[in-house]
């Protein structure tokens, strides 16, 4: 079963914006309704996004891993199974309590969860190995996402890695863009008035950038590169997915 860390992490870490905070709240409460479905509605390609997360990070029997966003536990279970620990941290106590039951299921005993916002977790510097997440920073806003790249870069040890899965592509600024818009747009439409409700709802909430917040590829790997990462890389996996990943250097 997992067990609950509180010391260094959490909403009461490292103080945040007004407008963090906002975003924060949005998406605990969004969060917190979805967590009984999620595994049942993930998007359709998930798990290939996942299985390159965790074949790009690599984890061993001595790797200290950490899973930002871990939702339910897609990649911090398969993960735990391989390393030496998994710290998982969410935003959403619900989320956490279905990987806890799930950890308990599969008599995984090195998982440790902290309930609280990425935006404010606290991570002892040099103390990982491996930072992982998948289809969770995109939910922050862009000055976050970079804040918490450079905090990431802190928390792992030299020689340590970064592998980001998640939705990357911009507001229709380049073809790529575009033709990842009309194919969502296209697939909503083809569910009918459901499907309508969903593009009107999603236009909304993209363009005006509240709870999905892309970000294209390329400002990803710009974001590592200039927190310090090295041979910082980004592969498209399919349609709107991407992983990027970075090295830290021993010193």
């Amino acid at each position: 079963m997992a067990r609950r860390g509180h010391a260094g992490t959490g909403d009461a870490g490292r103080p945040v914006g007004i407008l963090t905070r906002a975003a924060v709240a949005g998406q605990r409460k969004a969060w917190s309704r979805r967590a009984a479905s999620w595994d049942h509605g993930a998007l359709p390609g998930l798990q290939d996004v996942i299985n390159g997360v965790i074949e790009l990070a690599a984890p061993s029997m001595h790797d200290v891993v950490v899973d930002l966003g871990c939702g339910t536990g897609a990649l911090a279970l398969p993960i735990a199974q391989k390393a030496e620990k998994v710290m998982a941290v969410d935003i959403s106590e619900e989320m956490l309590g279905e990987l806890s039951r799930k950890a308990g299921l599969a008599k995984l005993d090195n998982i440790t969860i902290h309930a609280g916002a990425i935006e404010s977790l606290e991570v002892e510097p040099g103390s990982v190995d491996i930072v992982v997440t998948n289809y969770a920073l995109h939910h922050l806003r862009d000055p976050d996402k970079a804040l918490a790249v450079k905090r990431a870069y802190d928390w792992i040890k030299p020689g340590g890695r970064i592998v980001i899965g998640d939705m990357m592509f911009g507001r229709g600024g380049t073809h790529r863009d575009r033709e990842i818009i009309t194919s969502k747009v296209l697939a909503f439409a083809r569910k009918g008035p459901a499907g309508w409700w969903r593009i009107a709802k999603n236009v909304v909430k993209f363009m005006l950038r509240v709870q999905e917040r892309p970000a294209p590829m390329q400002h990803w790997v710009r974001w590592l590169e200039e927190a310090g990462f090295t041979g910082v890389t980004g592969v498209t996996v399919h349609s709107e997915a991407a992983i990027v990943y970075g090295i830290k250097l021993p010193s």
